[in-house]
Formats: structure tokens, C-alpha cells, sequence
């Protein structure tokens, strides 16, 4: 079941299911290689989970609370 980034736990490896951003937003998560199959792991939420830090490969990202919602995961 699909689910968004903010609805899942700390330290799961979840993989990308659906980005619903448009846009510039869009091309900017695309550039740091956020798009549908990709497998990404859940490093850390700020208090609030206003911003999300996450793993794609060896890259560290974070997203604001906005952005990380846009993205639809599949979660094991």
C-alpha cells in the first residue's frame, strides 16, 4: 500500500511510487534523483516532521514538510 513519506517510520527503506510535484519543484527533486522505482531510505524527522532527511544511494537529502508530502512511497 502506498503511502506518503511523513506517514512512515524512522529508518525504513521505502522505494518511490509516484511524485506529485509539478514544475520547477519537480525538475529540483528530479535533479537529486527523486523519481518513481527509486529506493530511498528514512534517516530523520525534525520535531513536528516539519522537514524529512532521506537516502538516496550515498546522498543525504532534506525536504521540507511540503515537498515530502508530494512524494507517494511503497514501504516494506
Amino acid at each position: 500500500m502506498n503511502q506518503r513519506i511523513t506517514d512512515c517510520d524512522k529508518g525504513k527503506r521505502c522505494v518511490i511510487a509516484k511524485v506529485h510535484a509539478k514544475g520547477s519543484l519537480k525538475e529540483r527533486l528530479l535533479s537529486f534523483g527523486i523519481l518513481r522505482g527509486v529506493e530511498i531510505e528514512l534517516l530523520e524527522f525534525a520535531p513536528g516532521k516539519s522537514t524529512v532527511e532521506i537516502k538516496i544511494g550515498k546522498m543525504r537529502i532534506a525536504l521540507r514538510k511540503e515537498e515530502a508530502e508530494l512524494i507517494e512511497v511503497s514501504c516494506a
